[in-house]
């Protein structure tokens, strides 16, 4: 457990390393559920967390402070129990000779790690973050080392139209060069990578942060509804989503 950066509350931001698990593998885009066993009955649901990391020995899940589980769970020590579960759900396309634009909106940025990581070719991928708090606060300068990068910061109301035509304009680029569009982060950000792709012809990946309970599609907590309008579990069918296969 680490913490990462600063902002407001410089203990917000953590990167929490667990030991791996007996995987035969995993994929950049699939997600943990996660519950320490100290909150025994106090906080019955496990919490799901994008796989940002894995190496031969641990998992690295990057989580930012917004309730109590969060809060408790950046209390871990060394040497405390966790139950975990996973790796759940799908994964971000990877086609290694494309041309492939990574939108991330703030925390959203934690899968795009283990993607970079994983990718054979990452001279072929750039990151765009869009995010509120400093930069230092997330792993960015951890992929601007490996790939084209740059992040634009939300301070204040006319920074978002910034934003909004910095995302448009680099998703006309790559659908122009038949590229690939991944995104992660909250609800209003895709919905603003799927217009865009709409609007431009992009094949474009959306990573859903819907609340989940249990991850393997039981609980129904965490539905939403695909093209067709039909209700899909986001933690089984998803989180990744082609943009023009889901409503936001």
């Amino acid at each position: 457990m680490s913490p990462v950066g600063q902002s407001k509350r410089p203990d917000e931001f953590y990167e929490i390393r667990l030991s791996l698990p007996d995987w035969d593998g995993w994929k950049p885009g699939q997600f943990v559920m996660v519950r320490p066993v100290s909150w025994e009955l106090d906080l019955l649901w496990a919490r799901p967390f994008s796989i940002s990391s894995v190496d031969n020995e641990s998992v690295t899940i990057f989580i930012q402070k917004v309730g109590r589980g969060t809060a408790r769970m950046a209390r871990l020590a060394p040497g405390d129990q966790v139950a975990l579960w996973g790796p759940l759900g799908n994964s971000f396309a990877m086609e290694p000779d494309t041309p492939t634009l990574l939108l991330a909106g703030g925390i959203g940025i934690a899968p795009f790690r283990g993607y970079v990581e994983h990718h054979p070719h990452p001279e072929n991928l750039r990151l765009f973050l869009a995010h509120r708090l400093p930069v230092e606060c997330y792993p960015f300068g951890l992929l601007s080392a490996r790939v084209d990068s740059r992040c634009m910061l939300e301070a204040q109301p006319c920074d978002l139209d910034l934003i909004i035509a910095a995302m448009r304009a680099q998703i006309a680029e790559y659908a122009a060069l038949g590229g690939l569009v991944l995104a992660c982060g909250p609800t209003p950000f895709m919905r603003t990578v799927q217009t865009f792709a709409a609007e431009f012809g992009a094949r474009a990946q959306v990573s859903l942060e819907n609340r989940m309970a249990c991850g393997v599609g039981a609980c129904l907590g965490c539905v939403t509804r695909d093209g067709e309008g039909h209700h899909v579990q986001v933690c089984t069918r998803g989180p990744i989503f082609w943009s023009d296969k889901v409503q936001l």
